[in-house]
């Protein structure tokens, strides 16, 4: 059997999250996320941002969160601003789109976007009412590449939005491993400050499913329900959702996991650059980009799972390595030892 760096979500679940669905599992609740147990989740992330007027809603995944938000608070004519390597871009067969919302590329070598990189899009959108308007930007923390965003960063990026009327949405997929980054300075309820809506994503992050949408903005808020269902993530078993983050939030779990997934990256990467290799970019998450010869691409194949995420030229190509809540030490040691063995 092969080690697997292919994604985060390869496992079950946190024995925590599976403890509990057993023992709570004949206890009748109320359905559609009515039940207990979905309440105190969404107290304890309440908590958490230390925000109680924030609304909180838990979704099954993050293609069906980022098509709810997106669809849901923006009008027709409307339109979405990302990074060029953004999940709604590349990897949601165009489910933003399929709702008429077109989204406006931005290229950025890192995967995060400043307000530097906003103003030339809202500039080649002025010529009112003929084209289409950008009203939300989308931004991932930690980024399809691996990268965070800092304080700063994100305190710009907020105001700018705001002086420009702009909605600011975190996907939060890897929100975790972001927050835990050893290079990040940024706190939950700091993320829950500066966005209008993000999401904590458990999927990614030892849950079975599940994604947890937080609104901040208060205007944004009202009848936000019947999109939810309308997008058929209203599950009549919501004490899924609900029964897993509420183990997540408790103790810090949730940032326990993500931390353990960035340290063996880390472990990982600090290995290959003593060995000469070089990066893609500059990551301190569970994704890693290498880039590695063709011939070690193969050599590592044999025992390990990964993507080749890109061709640098016809010797080299950079790969994707993803560790998890559950990666253990004999899969990084071994990793380890083949890269000396072979570098």
């Amino acid at each position: 059997m092969k080690f697997s760096f292919k994604n985060d979500y390869s496992e079950g679940c946190h024995p925590n999250i599976l403890q509990a669905l057993v023992q709570t599992n004949l206890n009748q609740q109320a359905g559609y996320g009515e039940d207990e147990y979905s309440t105190q989740a969404k107290k304890l992330i309440k908590d958490k941002i230390k925000n109680q007027d924030s609304d909180v809603y838990l979704v099954s995944g993050g293609t069906q969160a980022n098509l709810i938000v997106i669809s849901s608070i923006l009008r027709p004519y409307q339109c979405v601003i990302s990074a060029a390597p953004g999940h709604i871009l590349n990897n949601e067969t165009g489910a933003i789109e399929a709702t008429g919302h077109k989204v406006l590329s931005i290229e950025t070598e890192d995967g995060k976007i400043s307000p530097a990189d906003i103003i030339p899009v809202l500039e080649s959108h002025s010529n009112v009412p003929h084209q289409v308007m950008p009203k939300l930007v989308y931004i991932s923390n930690s980024t399809e590449l691996g990268t965070v965003y800092l304080a700063q960063e994100l305190e710009e990026l907020s105001v700018f939005c705001r002086q420009n009327g702009l909605y600011l949405f975190m996907d939060g997929a890897r929100l975790g491993h972001g927050l835990t980054s050893e290079i990040s300075d940024l706190t939950l309820e700091r993320v829950a400050e500066l966005t209008d809506i993000f999401y904590l994503g458990g999927t990614k992050n030892g849950a079975l499913i599940g994604e947890a949408i937080v609104i901040n903005n208060k205007d944004l808020q009202p009848d936000f329900a019947f999109n939810i269902k309308q997008k058929g993530a209203l599950l009549a078993k919501g004490r899924l959702l609900g029964i897993q983050f509420m183990e997540l939030m408790k103790d810090d779990l949730y940032f326990d996991l993500a931390k353990h997934a960035n340290i063996q990256a880390m472990k990982i990467k600090n290995a290959m650059k003593e060995r000469g290799v070089q990066f893609l970019s500059d990551t301190y998450t569970n994704q890693i980009f290498p880039i590695i010869s063709n011939e070690m691409i193969e050599i590592l194949s044999e025992d390990f799972e990964f993507y080749v995420w890109k061709k640098i030229d016809e010797q080299f190509s950079a790969i994707r390595l993803i560790t998890s809540w559950n990666t253990g030490d004999e899969a990084v040691e071994h990793f380890i030892e083949t890269i000396h063995a072979k570098i």
